[in-house]
């Protein structure tokens, strides 16, 4: 083994890289210094040495396997309060929530599960010691909310209603017209939609009589509207004798909804080290810093950063192509659009409740016969629903990998190369599609949802990947999202759909985004404003000073 060869310390005489029983390289953590030699002379790039903080020396509450991932400290639910959980993908925040939530049992670097003495030992003196006596003397009941809810159809087969029913037929009434769910109670669990579903899943967990409740990413899928609905209902659920933990990448509904924030960092498939807690405001602050003050822990290179002031409204003077006005009935559903205009350079963010048409709307300019000065308009679509096949992501991205600087690197897509599509992570796999549609040869880009699966520091770094691409190719590109900060983020104009889901809907616009953005907010019958520190965007309180002076000038976005 090459790798062994080249290790400092085995070349002493002691053995630290060898190989195991299965054939494959082992190294002995405790012998390894961290050179980094193996890593870059490994001629397959199966070996990754990360060197944690200095502070997290101590034992990790568990560990995936020799030389696997470790999770270190836990954010602990505190009754009366909605606790977040933020921080990217593969760092162990469903790890945490389901050792909460007593799906798993912690092992503490050992090959065993711990019982809950040892656990209770391992906090002593802390929060988290409390927490989890009162869950070994039944004082907890815990409901939980997966993160990948597409698995309740593969695991009851009925309706709706026969599912929620079995949780509580008391409750089910109240709940349906809660979460919107009255239409489709006596619909096959397997044909409703994935924002359905979630709101099946979110149904079951309020239903339950508990005391604890998790919720593992409640947003996916849901548009605007249904987030700010559902971040009521969860929210409504702290009371003194009731604790809530909620993980959430959409830093707007996060913000609406907890109490105290969570920061998780450390590095994917590695580890993962949880912040001690911070008020919401001040932990998503820090978190877009990059920067754990207290810790003294850079976990970002460079902060995140907004503009403090509405982006004025953009003229172009070259333009890329047009649509015609368009009418179109799909069974009962009548979709229709205005003549609308694409300049070059233009980022146009498209914004609208699900089931209203966007979709409907995008595969449409596909099919729009238009001329540029080169020829014939060549658009390149990412779908909402990406396709897996057997096809290995070199072959799906060959025309990405001229783009080292601008797709590649950023997208960490080098690693993925060798695997097939149907291998991949619902966030690895809309991160290759991202990258497909972007280095193909076209005028318009077309992208359908492209932050879903993606966490916070994905989605900010697809805002940047995209624009950075559409001023080097000097293109033009379309984005349908319901993430308004990633919308507020990367957009410059706005198309704005209204209507009624499933009946009918109406795409207006382009539009500036100040004034797409008051029409849409005026639609959810909210108002934003941007946050002194960060420049984010904010959901005001509803009927607070803020909230009615705004609405009383007609400002539902923000004025800097």
């Amino acid at each position: 083994m090459l790798c062994a060869k080249v290790c400092p310390v085995n070349r002493t005489g002691e053995e630290c890289v060898y190989e195991g029983e299965d054939k494959k390289a082992k190294i002995l953590e405790d012998k390894c210094i961290g050179c980094g030699i193996c890593v870059q002379k490994c001629p397959t790039k199966a070996i990754t040495i990360v060197n944690l903080p200095e502070a997290f020396n101590s034992t990790p509450i568990h560990k995936y396997g020799e030389s696997g991932f470790q999770l270190f400290d836990l954010a602990i639910p505190l009754f009366g309060k909605v606790v977040g959980i933020i921080g990217k993908n593969g760092i162990g925040k469903s790890t945490a929530m389901k050792i909460l939530a007593g799906l798993m049992k912690p092992n503490f670097k050992t090959d065993k599960e711990a019982e809950i003495d040892e656990i209770i030992q391992h906090f002593k003196g802390t929060e988290a010691q409390l927490y989890f006596e009162r869950l070994r003397d039944n004082k907890i009941t815990i409901s939980y909310k997966p993160q990948l809810v597409e698995q309740i159809a593969k695991q009851f087969s009925g309706t709706v209603r026969e599912l929620l029913s079995k949780v509580s037929e008391e409750k089910l009434g109240k709940t349906a017209e809660l979460l919107d769910l009255q239409k489709v109670l006596d619909t096959d669990i397997t044909k409703i939609s994935g924002g359905e579903l979630q709101r099946v899943a979110i149904a079951a967990t309020i239903m339950k009589d508990a005391n604890v409740y998790c919720f593992d990413e409640p947003t996916n899928y849901l548009d605007i509207k249904q987030r700010i609905r559902v971040s009521k209902v969860i929210k409504s659920l702290a009371k003194d004798n009731v604790a809530v933990l909620v993980i959430e990448h959409d830093l707007i509904i996060l913000d609406y909804i907890a109490d105290i924030v969570h920061i998780m960092y450390g590095k994917e498939n590695a580890y993962g080290i949880t912040s001690q807690p911070k008020t919401t405001k001040a932990g998503i602050n820090v978190y877009l810093s990059g920067y754990l003050r207290e810790e003294n822990v850079r976990f970002r290179d460079k902060p995140v950063t907004f503009e403090a002031r509405p982006p004025p409204e953009v003229h172009r003077d070259t333009q890329l192509c047009t649509w015609p006005s368009m009418k179109q009935e799909l069974g009962n559903f009548t979709f229709e659009a205005g003549p609308g205009i694409v300049h070059m350079h233009d980022i146009i963010g498209i914004l609208g409740e699900n089931g209203i048409g966007k979709t409907t709307f995008m595969k449409a300019l596909t099919m729009i016969e238009a001329e540029t000065k080169h020829g014939k308009l060549r658009i390149s679509y990412k779908p909402q629903y990406i396709t897996t096949q057997n096809t290995s992501v070199l072959e799906y991205i060959n025309d990405a990998l001229q783009y080292e600087l601008q797709l590649m690197k950023p997208l960490e897509l080098h690693d993925l190369l060798e695997r097939n599509l149907d291998e991949l992570s619902g966030g690895q796999l809309q991160r290759v599609a991202i990258a497909r549609c972007l280095a193909a040869d076209a005028d318009l880009y077309l992208l359908d949802e492209p932050s879903a699966y993606l966490d916070v520091e994905q989605r900010l770094l697809m805002s940047k990947v995209i624009r950075d691409m559409m001023t080097a190719k000097g293109k033009a590109c379309l984005v349908v999202d319901h993430d308004l900060l990633f919308i507020d983020y990367i957009a410059e104009k706005l198309i704005v759909f209204a209507g009624k889901p499933a009946l009918h809907g109406k795409a207006e616009g382009p539009f500036s985004m100040h004034a797409g953005m008051n029409a849409f907010l005026n639609d959810l019958n909210i108002t934003f404003r941007r946050d002194e520190e960060s420049r984010r965007p904010r959901i005001n309180k509803e009927g607070s000073v803020l909230d009615k002076e705004q609405k009383a000038k007609g400002n539902l976005y923000y004025t800097g």
